[in-house]
């Protein structure tokens, strides 16, 4: 295929994405790392690198619009039209209704909703223009409600209806459009609930790990093998889907 094989990952600085920019360009993608500040990106950019791999770290605010254009703008630029988009940029702002503030959910919204849909219609001109693309959305489990989440659940939840739109709009230009939601996943994020919770991260996984039928806790990787198969060329026919990758069903 003459597809032009460059990704953009967001939040890739780290946890999920970072894996996700590494299986990326171990497939042999050269891969746009996208978190707040381009410092950030340095650890997976010189992984990649040092594997042989091409890679570029920016610095964007996934919520502001001219942010994201001169991202994607330098992306283009430098490494050829991203025709792979994965948005996996995210925030926690926790809290029972009661106590959620203003701020915390529009953060929360912000980053997940209002990213994901900025990065994708900037992504989408190049990859109707070159007849072929791939966008994978990052929704989670908790899009089916979890206590203390409601602005992360409705963040998550909204992830999906996106999704399943663009993938109704962009079908016919070659663009399928799929989200995946992970259940529990080792990453910073998970650590610091259980810090926030007060008890240990291994009591945390080893609480969770007994309620998941395959008696384990996500890894980075597993999102990763994933998303390798939905940007992939034999994935063309998989569109508008929502992946739950959680060791086991979900309701």
């Amino acid at each position: 295929m003459a597809n032009s094989r460059v990704a953009i990952v967001t939040g890739a600085a780290r946890g999920i994405g970072a894996a996700i920019a590494k299986r990326l360009a171990k497939d042999g993608f050269a891969v746009g790392v996208i978190d707040l500040a381009q410092d950030s990106c340095t650890a997976t950019v010189e992984a990649i690198t040092a594997e042989g791999g091409k890679a570029i770290g920016v610095g964007a605010n996934v919520t502001d619009a001219a942010q994201v254009a001169a991202a994607v703008a330098r992306v283009a630029d430098e490494l050829g039209p991203p025709t792979v988009l994965v948005n996996n940029a995210g925030i926690t702002r926790d809290n029972l209704l009661f106590k959620m503030t203003e701020d915390d959910w529009d953060a929360v919204l912000g980053v997940h909703l209002r990213g994901a849909f900025l990065m994708s219609r900037e992504v989408q001109k190049h990859q109707t223009e070159q007849g072929h693309g791939r966008i994978v959305n990052l929704s989670s489990t908790s899009a089916l409600g979890n206590r203390g989440q409601a602005n992360y659940s409705a963040a998550k939840a909204g992830m999906q209806g996106f999704t399943k739109t663009l993938a109704i709009e962009l079908g016919k230009f070659g663009v399928t459009v799929n989200a995946i939601a992970p259940g529990f996943i080792e990453t910073d994020m998970t650590a610091a609930t259980a810090e926030r919770m007060g008890i240990s991260f291994e009591d945390f996984k080893n609480g969770a790990a007994a309620a998941i039928p395959v008696r384990r806790v996500g890894q980075p990787e597993d999102i990763a093998a994933l998303t390798s198969f939905l940007v992939g060329e034999e994935s063309g026919f998989v569109s508008g889907q929502v992946i739950y990758v959680a060791g086991g069903p979900q309701d």
